[in-house]
């Protein structure tokens, strides 16, 4: 891609309302704009990233055996007054009436539509298990939107529904899910941790949550420094969820916990963001619907479900309150818009544009994500103050060294600056990559 022909509307103005790093700088950047309250549309950078996080969450889904469908965004009403949710959710479920005044919701959640699907098509126990997922829109009318991608009321997410035979063998497909998560949150290069939740309006017996940490996250966790062990306060009986979930990462960490985990290590409170959650669901929502199936012994039986989600739009800001400087974004590489960067300090010079587009082919040659900054009417200033706030993970400046066969290679998370042969450029990002 080159910068000349993109569409990239970096600005220097903040949003009055934009108090978290993701939500300023996704917004300055260019890769989201407002366009309501909690409503927002990708710019074409932003769609690169929302795809790239899209196509780690199915790849590693994929790979543990779950199988990709895609249900209505609007879902009838009475499938929510069959399961007695249509009440339970509030004013959060927004309810339409199309012109033969029919009532129908913006689907929050998809529960009750993929028991509908599954019911009387799978009648066996022989065909069981099986672990259907979208990702797909959802909407949620937020009583208080904020925080940009963090809690709008319009957003993608992934659910995952599986049904079962037996406690068991959900038990086995929990576990399942819950490894296949970490190893997509690892895959897109986050920090997080997997902590005890509470179940809320979903039900079911147990409950874990995905949280990336950040001092900037919502949630307060509770974490221990020797084992995987976490938990969100709001399981905890003795905590105030409310008075901690107000403190700010500083203030939490003047704060002590006397008490061991069950490992021996200590225990500390830090500030997480929710960006997946899983359940073990039980027979709460087949027992609603009438969702069977013959056993062994040909009883009808209600399927044991549990059921997997991941704000697959929210990790896009999970990804930048984690990683970011005053400058700007600091994107990881597997969900970067583009790796490299090329910026050409004069592009009205041809022997700066001609080396720059060599480097570009090349790279591009080796199926590396790469942009070019040919812009002839700015600046080299202000084209490194793109490269900072947007975040691509390289960048190859071509100027003044050219003439003595060398280009600048500028890391993005250290601002470090390395002058190498435009021969081994390419060489040298390979080996980066």
């Amino acid at each position: 891609m080159r910068f000349s022909k993109s569409f990239i509307p970096t600005t220097k103005d903040t949003p009055a309302d934009a108090t978290l790093p993701s939500h300023q700088f996704l917004i300055r950047a260019g890769f989201i704009n407002q366009q309501g309250s909690g409503l927002y549309n990708y710019l074409p950078m932003g769609k690169i990233v929302l795809d790239k996080i899209r196509a780690v969450v199915k790849d590693e889904l994929d790979k543990a055996g779950a199988i990709e469908v895609q249900l209505g965004f609007v879902t009838p009403i009475d499938l929510w007054d069959r399961s007695g949710r249509a009440e339970d959710m509030g004013q959060e479920m927004l309810r339409i009436r199309d012109r033969k005044d029919n009532e129908f919701v913006l689907s929050p959640t998809n529960e009750e539509a993929m028991v509908e699907l599954v019911k009387n098509r799978i009648t066996s126990y022989r065909d069981l298990p099986v672990n259907l997922y979208q990702i797909n829109t959802k909407f949620r009318d937020e009583a208080r939107p904020r925080f940009g991608l963090m809690r709008g009321r319009e957003f993608l997410m992934k659910d995952g529904y599986s049904f079962h035979a037996s406690v068991e063998d959900m038990k086995r497909e929990f576990d399942l899910m819950e490894e296949t998560y970490k190893k997509i949150y690892t895959r897109l290069g986050l920090d997080f941790r997997v902590v005890q939740a509470d179940s809320g309006a979903i039900g079911g017996t147990g409950s874990k949550e995905f949280h990336v940490l950040a001092n900037s996250g919502e949630d307060t966790i509770v974490v221990c420094d020797s084992c995987d062990w976490g938990a969100n306060i709001e399981t905890i009986d003795e905590i105030d969820e409310d008075e901690f979930n107000a403190l700010s990462y500083e203030e939490l960490k003047d704060k002590t916990i006397e008490q061991k985990c069950s490992c021996g290590g200590n225990l500390s409170y830090t500030k997480g963001i929710e960006a997946g959650h899983i359940f073990q669901l039980g027979t709460k929502y087949s027992e609603a619907l009438d969702a069977k199936f013959l056993d062994a012994n040909g009883k009808s039986q209600p399927f044991q479900m549990a059921t997997f989600g991941i704000g697959v739009s929210r990790l896009v800001a999970s990804v930048i309150e984690q990683n970011h400087d005053e400058k700007g974004c600091i994107w990881t590489k597997e969900t970067a818009p583009y790796l490299v960067d090329i910026i050409v300090s004069n592009a009205k010079k041809d022997e700066e544009l001609e080396a720059g587009l060599k480097i570009y082919e090349e790279l591009k040659a080796n199926n590396i994500d790469v942009i070019i900054d040919d812009r002839k009417k700015e600046r080299f200033g202000f084209k490194m103050g793109d490269f900072e706030l947007i975040g691509f993970p390289y960048a190859i400046v071509i100027g003044k060294k050219l003439q003595d066969g060398m280009v600048e290679l500028i890391d993005r998370k250290t601002l470090q600056k390395e002058e190498i042969s435009v021969d081994n450029i390419v060489e040298k990002i390979k080996s980066l990559i």
